[in-house]
């Protein structure tokens, strides 16, 4: 897979810190809630099978993917998980959809708290918080206020593991990540860099920004983000990504057959269930 098509995505670590002009950020901190699984405590014991040396799930998708609001809101915990959306419709459902952007913002008011009478950026999100509403209550489709697509469960990846990385991007499309976002990604021009690399300068943490990841090669990871595709090498990925989510996908796992380690859908719900009513 060409490192060129790659894309970057971006974390903040607080709504207010810095938003480059029609990007904007939006991720909280990360928890840790003893509740959520780990993938490696489930898989402990199991021999997994080395990742492909490449993949990339965005093959023939769209260059433009749409902002999901995050020109104007901090709502990047939410917009991830609409182009996830976008990525498992295009590879499991034969064409890709596109939620419209107020069922964004719907989400973005019941999971973080928004309050769109307020305005401004919004109080940002945390992703934890963010999957485990949709796993109990579902992300908001369509415009009828009523249909919801909720996911079947969801398992924390560590991002040391980089193989457990990669196989989560090929056996659930998509992992949904969070890193920290250093200054040099957010130029004075307004136009963040193709291909997201360590470098020694401006290297402040501005914020954290929630983003998923939809491909990789042996020198980096395809990540979709604004709406685009960027790059990030796995340096990058290694320095300033703290957070990575497996997402068992009732679509997906219908159409491909392939759920977060090779775990069967029954085990992976009775994981969730310490999660279920929150």
């Amino acid at each position: 897979m060409a490192t060129k098509a790659f894309v970057a995505l971006v974390s903040r670590a607080s709504v207010k810190g810095f938003a480059m002009n029609n990007r904007k950020l939006g991720r909280l901190p990360r928890r840790f809630d003893s509740r959520i699984p780990h993938l490696s405590a489930l898989v402990a014991g199991k021999v997994q099978p080395a990742p492909p040396a490449s993949q990339s799930w965005t093959t023939g998708m769209p260059a433009a993917l749409g902002m999901m609001l995050n020109d104007t809101l901090g709502d990047c915990t939410c917009a991830a998980f609409y182009h996830a959306m976008q990525v498992w419709s295009f590879n499991a459902g034969g064409a890709m959809q596109t939620q419209p952007d107020p069922d964004v913002e719907k989400l973005y008011e019941l999971a973080c708290g928004y309050n769109p009478n307020v305005g401004g950026e919004g109080p940002g999100g945390n992703e934890q918080q963010v999957l485990t509403y949709i796993l109990n209550t579902g992300a908001p489709v369509g415009t009828d206020g009523q249909t919801t697509h909720k996911i079947a469960a969801f398992v924390e990846v560590d991002p040391r593991n980089t193989d457990d990385v990669k196989r989560t991007i090929i056996d659930c499309g998509v992992a949904y990540i969070g890193l920290n976002v250093p200054q040099f990604i957010m130029p004075a021009n307004g136009v963040p860099p193709a291909v997201w690399d360590v470098q020694t300068s401006d290297t402040k943490i501005i914020g954290g920004h929630a983003v998923v990841l939809a491909g990789y090669d042996a020198t980096g990871a395809q990540l979709i983000s604004w709406g685009q595709l960027y790059t990030m090498t796995w340096k990058f990925f290694a320095k300033y990504v703290d957070e990575v989510y497996a997402i068992a996908d009732p679509s997906w796992i219908n159409a491909k057959g392939t759920t977060p380690g090779g775990l069967s859908l029954e085990s992976l719900e009775t994981q969730m269930q310490a999660l279920k009513g929150r």
